[in-house]
């Protein structure tokens, strides 16, 4: 009973249930706080001033975390989906969100393994990882992950469709523009970083086609890559529409008593 109590609060997000509301908030203000304490504590001043309370917040944040990393690898058992003392937490584990959870924590135990401080800084951005989390505390988030489940075989065909564009750009601007500008388009590799400042709008002008037919290819280049990087758009716009459609028609209440119909 105890374990199916844990399971409810840390994960189940019950309406009404205010135990499991107060955890959730506590949680998410900790998690912000964090990204606040790794932001600022880039800022050198801020460091030097506050270097002793930014190390006492992260042995506090970090033992909070790890507390409720094992509560839920400890509870998860009281769903049905996990069954089974060790299959079922490590099944459990082994999810986007459990994983997301040690990586918020791991960065702080490493030292304490062994592992080379100076080889594992670094490791210290997978704190922003806490950022994450918040998916865990916000059922509109599921929005954008079934929006992009469902749109997956058009973005897939789409990123295809781009690669093969940025090849074929940059093979054509090598061809047009080695003789003349040897060092910028040295060879198709050296090319891509052209074709992509050029599909992505945003032309940063270090390296540019200087002769007619590359200035020419350079320009239609340019508007294929406004077409490419609309398709997505619209893509995605459209499944974000029909995803908010189905959940509309899926929450009819009765006019009458005002609960939910199915």
């Amino acid at each position: 009973m105890t374990r199916k109590r844990i399971w409810e609060i840390v994960e189940v997000a019950k309406k009404g249930d205010k135990i499991s509301r107060i955890f959730d908030i506590f949680i998410l203000s900790l998690i912000f706080l964090n990204v606040l304490a790794v932001i600022f504590g880039s800022i050198s001043s801020f460091q030097k001033n506050w270097e002793t309370y930014l190390e006492y917040f992260e042995v506090i944040s970090v033992l909070i975390f790890s507390l409720e990393y094992i509560a839920r690898i400890w509870s998860c058992t009281a769903d049905p989906i996990f069954k089974g003392s060790l299959k079922g937490r490590v099944k459990f584990a082994a999810q986007i969100m459990p994983l997301i959870d040690l990586l918020a924590i791991l960065p702080f135990y490493l030292p304490f393994l062994g592992v080379d401080l100076r080889s594992i800084r670094i490791l210290r951005l997978l704190r922003l990882f806490r950022l994450a989390k918040i998916g865990r505390y916000y059922s509109s988030l599921d929005l954008i992950n079934n929006v992009f489940k469902s749109r997956k075989e058009e973005l897939v065909l789409t990123t295809v469709l781009l690669i093969f564009l940025l090849v074929i750009s940059s093979s054509l601007l090598y061809y047009c523009e080695n003789d003349v500008q040897p060092e910028n388009f040295s060879s198709i590799p050296a090319s891509m970083w052209w074709s992509i400042a050029t599909l992505t709008t945003v032309g940063y002008g270090d390296i540019y086609p200087l002769t007619t037919l590359g200035k020419l290819l350079s320009g239609i280049i340019s508007v294929l890559g406004i077409g490419m990087f609309a398709l997505p758009t619209g893509i995605l716009g459209a499944g974000f529409v029909e995803e908010i459609q189905k959940r509309k028609t899926s929450e009819i209440h009765c006019p009458y008593c005002g609960n939910k119909l199915k």
